[in-house]
């Protein structure tokens, strides 16, 4: 995948394209990934003892990686990534030349 956890995005389609949001988690087998802040919805809560009242709870679902881009940390615009290999790693490039991995 071309993002990892951690990684600054931005939404390219969908619902909420144009939010900007960091990724909370990866699920690489299903190619999706969980972006804090976007694609919001609300899911039905039975009452437990965690949650006593139950009740409507509003939180983030996965959406398909191939809607999000990174954000190229130069010049905070959405970028595609390359791959370069430097001191023997694999590591991630924005397009700008800035590389993506720390």
């Amino acid at each position: 995948m071309h993002v990892k956890k951690g990684d600054k995005v931005q939404v390219i389609s969908g619902k909420d394209k144009g939010k900007q949001g960091v990724i909370l988690e990866a699920f690489p087998k299903q190619n999706r990934v969980l972006v804090e802040g976007v694609n919001i919805v609300k899911k039905h809560s039975k009452p437990s003892q965690v949650n006593p009242q139950g009740g409507i709870v509003s939180q983030e679902a996965p959406v398909h990686v191939s809607n999000v881009m990174p954000l190229d940390p130069k010049t905070n615009v959405p970028t595609r990534v390359g791959y370069k290999e430097v001191d023997g790693k694999k590591v991630r490039v924005a397009k700008s030349g800035e590389v993506l991995d720390k």
